[in-house]
Formats: C-alpha cells, structure tokens, sequence
C-alpha cells in the first residue's frame, strides 16, 4: 500500500480594525475561502499580530472555528515584508508592519510546517478586516 502525503498546512492570517465584530470576520473568512474554492475544513491554524492578542472579535472567531490565536510581534513578521503582495503604510503606522494578514499567514505557516511558506490567496479586504492564507508542506513525520 503506498502512503498518501499529507495536505499542506494552510494557515489564515487575519488584521483587523479596533471592535471588529466575528460575524464581519467569519464573512471575510468564508467568502475568501469560497472564491477559492476551499473548504474551511482545510485550514490548519489562525494568526495575527500581537497587538490583536485581545480583540473580542479575533477571539471570537479563533473559539468558533476551535484554534488558538497564534500571535507575532511587528519584529516577527518585519522579515515577511518582501514578500507581501501590498505594503500598507497605513498598516505601518498602526501596528508596524507593512501587512498583518499575509504577514502572520506567512509566520505561522512557516513555524508550523517544512521550508518556506506562501501565499495561497493574497490580502482580501473588507471595510474593517484583512484576510490572507498561505501554505506550507507538512513536516515529516
């Protein structure tokens, strides 16, 4: 019998403003997911950026969909920022980071899996939200 390889891991980045509502997320999120065509059954993990660590509406979601909410500082991401799809001065300004989304997607599919991660569906925004995935091969087992 010959052995089926795993599925990459596929990790959602989200960047949000200030009282984003999870409804408004799971919407972004979901209609991302959907253009792509791409079950949300797929996804491996969710991260942001760390001054989101608290955000009701982040929470919310990362409880409904059952993952954690995996968080990297601005200096974690800053490496990410050459290959970002859009650099964002506004985002720049409010967190220090030129993309939330495409940034941690990128972060936590890389700790996660086997090489470099990256970006399966670039930055989709909304009136209050950013949404990205990226992948990355499993590790071996």
């Amino acid at each position: 019998m010959t052995e089926v390889a795993p599925g990459p891991i596929l990790v959602i980045g989200l960047g949000c403003r200030q009282g984003c509502s999870a409804v408004h997320l799971i919407a972004l999120i979901e209609q991302s997911l959907d253009k792509a065509g791409l079950a949300l059954s797929a996804i491996s993990a969710l991260a942001s950026i760390e001054t989101k660590q608290h955000e009701p509406g982040l929470l919310q979601v990362a409880a409904q969909l059952n993952f954690r909410l995996e968080v990297f500082s601005a200096e974690q991401l800053a490496p990410f920022s050459s290959r970002l799809s859009h650099h964002s001065t506004i985002a720049f300004e409010h967190t220090g980071c030129y993309g939330v989304a495409e940034s941690a997607a990128l972060a936590l599919a890389e700790q996660l899996g086997d090489g470099p991660a990256s970006v399966l569906i670039t930055r989709q925004k909304s009136s209050a939200a950013t949404f990205a995935l990226a992948c990355a091969r499993q590790k071996p087992r």
